[in-house]
């Protein structure tokens, strides 16, 4: 039964993107299908096959291999932040040491691999391949594996050469595409606090029911005239030079200064991403206070948990299941994914307590950029990149965004549901 309710909530997910598409008429049905099955095919390989499971858990373990090569970095300038395993003195380490801090080592590596070329390449091809065989416009493609390595904000500054020279119609759907995205560089973050290969799964899915969802709710026709890539870094602005390691005047920045830079921006993201993680959590508090004065019944989990339920009841789960998961994924909406994977963190792994078919839909609806202040993070980006006409149209499409974040969070995890159970 519940397998049957999980299939009846992909279908609901497809048909609530249908009816608030913008151009019906114009569904690409042939290429979304093509993409449909390539998503099934791709979590069963993953999920069902035994080398396909090995080759995701593969993939963890790096991460979190380098995670733990990060710490003899935080155990030499933090010794009583790191534990005894790692050569520290502490009892525990706590959430800043175990998630945050290895991002030190990650970001810098990753920028590496993008300064040398390799990344951008991987980018390139794996667009090509995509485009190739779902018969998506080649940038679309293109951008929906880029924003997958690089995050939105990122991925968008080395596409501005593109985003200019492209009709608003065809921003909307990058902006659209831009809600679903995560970053390469923290993943070793996530798999430290939920099952690192359901977050690796949820990559490929988000990727491509990205390119389903958007399809759906903005349909716009490329022409083969259009349908071209700008080179990547090929701009003079600051955000996408410095992005592959190309100064304003198209040569290569010096390696060391490159590499200083890189690691100044992950001690930045890591206090933003604390401050954020600190902020939410103290109002998520606040508001649960204020709320408790009217019922005691009442907070911010429970409505909106009563909001998303129907949502997750569609993942095939139990009542009580599907009530807790609303709650987590409303939070998530609200705040961020890092708040709710830190919630979750000392008990999600525990497969007797929930069952594998609640942490891997779990996990993998978790494993994206999509909540409210997203928007204004990717509104903001374009202001800086597109012209006039495509940032109101994109200032006008707020809701669309928000909606396919949140549908391709959900086909990701309905999907991955479909096979484990």
């Amino acid at each position: 039964m519940y397998l049957l309710v999980n299939i009846l909530g992909i279908i609901v997910y497809l048909a609530i993107a249908l009816l608030f598409s913008k151009k019906k008429r114009e569904i690409n049905w042939k290429s979304t299908g093509i993409v449909l099955v390539l998503n099934l095919v791709i979590a069963w390989i993953l999920t069902s096959f035994s080398w396909g499971r090995d080759a995701v858990q593969a993939a963890a373990d790096g991460f979190n291999w380098l995670v733990q090569v990060a710490y003899t970095g935080i155990n030499f300038a933090l010794p009583n932040w790191v534990t005894p395993e790692f050569g520290g003195t502490a009892k525990s380490m706590n959430f800043v040491t175990s998630s945050l801090l290895p991002i030190l080592l990650i970001v810098p590596l990753f920028d590496i691999l993008t300064y040398i070329g390799f990344l951008p390449w991987v980018i390139k091809w794996i667009g090509r391949g995509l485009s190739a065989i779902t018969g998506q416009p080649k940038f679309e493609s293109f951008f929906s594996v880029e924003m997958m390595f690089l995050g939105n904000t990122e991925a968008l500054a080395v596409s501005r050469l593109q985003i200019q020279s492209m009709r608003a119609e065809r921003n909307v759907t990058i902006a659209l595409m831009s809600m679903s995205c995560i970053t390469a560089s923290i993943v070793g973050a996530y798999t430290q606090m939920v099952p690192g290969n359901y977050v690796l799964t949820a990559i490929p899915l988000n990727i491509l029911n990205a390119i389903i969802i958007t399809n759906i709710l903005n349909p716009v026709s490329v022409s083969k005239e259009e349908d071209t890539i700008a080179k990547m870094g090929g701009s003079t602005d600051n955000g996408a030079a410095e992005a592959d390691g190309l100064e304003e005047n198209g040569k290569k920045e010096p390696f060391f200064s490159f590499l200083g830079d890189s690691i100044l921006g992950a001690g930045r993201l890591i206090l933003i991403i604390a401050a954020n993680v600190i902020a939410f959590v103290a109002l998520a508090a606040l508001i649960d206070k204020v709320l408790g004065l009217f019922n005691p019944w009442l907070s911010l989990e429970h409505i909106l948990g009563i909001i998303m339920f129907p949502f997750a009841w569609l993942m095939g789960l139990d009542v009580d299941h599907a009530f807790q998961f609303a709650q987590y994924m409303g939070t998530k909406l609200v705040t961020n994914e890092f708040v709710v994977m830190g919630k979750i963190a000392p008990t999600i792994h525990d497969v007797a307590k929930y069952g594998a078919h609640y942490q891997a839909q779990l996990t993998v609806f978790l494993t994206s950029f999509a909540n409210f202040s997203t928007t204004g993070m990717i509104i903001g980006a374009f202001k800086g990149l597109a012209n006039k006409e495509s940032n109101n149209l994109i200032s006008k499409n707020v809701g669309y965004m928000l909606l396919s974040g949140i549908l391709v969070s959900l086909m990701s995890a309905g999907i991955v549901g479909l096979f484990v159970w």
